[in-house]
């Protein structure tokens, strides 16, 4: 509500106390009471511009005289002059002077058609009622929602006092929590570094038992390649059997010589198994079974079946007419490699075993002994309580930060409007759903689906500077297409409820909402029950 409105009420109440009488002192027709002192009868007057004085008589003599039109006020002679309608019982107003004794009834009390014919009704009485009756509402809805609003401010300190104790509380849970934190970090800790340990250990064990395994795998297959390139069996190996393997030839480039067979084999013609050991650490990354060449070997793919031969020239098989257009022949093209592809068959590959990891000829790691199973579960323990009140502590955190805020935020002179922090509140239209967040966001949702659009998310209060709590603006929402972002202002009006009442665009993403809540409820002036006085001259009636 604002601070003329609330002034008017008051005046409003002031007359309902005493009653509204029609009221008029002696002056010209259409003079206001407010510039009788200009207008004295038998003297000259003075245009209230002073440009001209005339004598008395010329006032309201249906000539203009007056640049500015005042000497006319109760004719139609000046085109720029006004007519003061005294509306005893309603509301006093002005017209333009063209419309003085046009046929049409713009008074209430009639006086503007005093000599026009015009069959006119005083209904000012009855307007005033009307009205007196209509803002005699408001004000009882005014007075209501002032009362609630003071429960609001009471509700709202106490709530404050609550939020401040509950923040001291929260704090010193807080330094609780962190020395809990500390001391189960060093607990983790400390159980961590024996699992630690003891993993470690186990790891190792594991590590050694594959490389036993692996070393015991190394000799069985020297001992096969052994048996391999002793073609002769004689318990030796020698340059001519080395030679069969060209992959180990050293410098890889083509012949591979007795020269070079007989510098792998530590510059002698023959080694026996022992020997071996030596020339197989320089071979087996080289080397290549017998066994697996054999089974490797490329296989073929079958030939296709080939028909009749086709002569180089297609078109000898065709006369001249029978040659197929071009656009035939693309078609033709088409088909034929669809046929070709659906005929061709893939050959089939040749699937070869796949190569075993050493982990998985080496098995998988054995499971954790008792012992060491015990220090895992112990430090999973120790690690599971500190997550917990690490957990916990940020979890209090936010607490304080949200406390901390809701404290020092501007809530209103009085801190009327926190019972709106943490609601939301909707309008219904024909095409969407509003929702308003105070002090979050104001959004869009189309009724029949589709997702939400926001609308702005709280920026300040932006009121006049007189009153600045009447308005909130909420900004930065989403960006409307080759235009700006979005942005609402909430209009706040007095009201004993707390509704979003009605939301426009007056602007291209610029919008208006209007919401009813008894936080903007102004107070209302006692009355004196006396009521205003009047001086005689204002109990006269006298009309010119």
């Amino acid at each position: 509500m604002s601070s003329h409105f609330r002034h008017f009420l008051v005046l409003l109440l002031m007359l309902l106390s005493v009653g509204v009488s029609a009221v008029e002192v002696q002056r010209p027709r259409g003079v206001p009471l407010s510039k009788r002192e200009f207008y004295e009868e038998g003297k000259p007057f003075t245009c209230l511009d002073g440009s001209h004085t005339i004598p008395f008589d010329r006032v309201n003599d249906d000539y203009c005289d007056c640049q500015d039109g005042t000497d006319e006020p109760g004719t139609a002679a000046c085109p720029n002059g006004s007519f003061h309608c005294t509306n005893a019982g309603f509301r006093p107003a002005f017209i333009p002077s063209s419309r003085i004794n046009d046929g049409i009834c713009d008074c209430c009390d009639t006086t503007d058609e005093y000599n026009s014919g015009a069959a006119c009704q005083n209904t000012c009485r009855e307007l005033g009622r009307n009205e007196r009756e209509s803002l005699r509402k408001l004000a009882e809805i005014a007075k209501e929602g002032f009362l609630l609003k003071q429960q609001l401010i009471h509700e709202s300190k106490r709530g404050i006092e609550d939020k401040k104790t509950k923040l001291e509380e929260v704090q010193l849970s807080r330094k609780e929590l962190v020395d809990r934190v500390e001391a189960l970090r060093t607990v983790k800790e400390t159980a961590e570094q024996p699992e630690k340990e003891a993993k470690d250990r186990h790891l190792q064990a594991w590590e050694d038992q594959k490389a036993v395994i692996r070393m015991e795998k190394d000799k069985g297959k020297m001992a096969e390649v052994f048996l391999e390139l002793d073609d002769d069996a004689d318990g030796f190996v020698s340059v001519s059997e080395l030679l069969s393997h060209s992959e180990l030839d050293p410098d890889s480039d083509g012949p591979f010589t007795e020269e070079e067979a007989q510098v792998i084999l530590g510059s002698v013609d023959k080694v026996d198994t022992v020997a071996f050991e030596t020339v197989w650490s320089n071979i087996k990354e080289k080397y290549k079974s017998e066994a697996t060449t054999d089974t490797s070997a490329p296989v073929e793919p079958p030939h296709e079946e080939t028909g009749e031969p086709v002569s180089d020239n297609d078109s000898e098989s065709y006369s001249e007419d029978d040659i197929p257009e071009e656009e035939e022949e693309d078609d033709e093209d088409d088909e034929d490699d669809d046929q070709d592809d659906a005929d061709y068959k893939t050959p089939p590959t040749v699937t070869t075993p796949e190569k075993k990891s050493d982990d998985d000829d080496e098995g998988t790691m054995p499971p954790y002994n008792q012992e060491t199973q015990n220090l895992i579960d112990s430090a999973q323990k120790a690690r599971d309580e500190f997550d917990e009140a690490e957990r916990a502590l940020r979890e209090v955190d936010d607490q304080i930060r949200n406390l901390e805020k809701e404290i020092s935020f501007d809530f209103g002179p009085s801190g009327e409007f926190a019972y709106l922090y943490s609601q939301c509140y909707e309008l219904s239209t024909s095409e969407y759903i509003y929702k308003l967040c105070p002090f979050n966001r104001v959004s869009q949702k189309p009724k029949y689906g589709g997702s939400e659009t926001n609308l702005g998310s709280w920026g300040k209060w932006a009121g006049p500077e007189n009153d600045v709590y009447a308005l909130m603006k909420y900004e930065h929402g989403t960006g409307c297409w080759q235009g700006p972002n979005r942005s609402t202002t909430v209009k706040l009006i007095c009201g004993k409820e707390t509704v979003v009442t009605s939301t426009s665009e007056p602007s291209r993403c610029e919008y208006l909402m209007e919401f009813i809540t008894p936080a903007s409820s102004k107070s209302i002036l006692p009355v004196d029950p006396e009521g205003p006085t009047q001086s005689p001259r204002q109990r006269q009636v006298a009309m010119m």
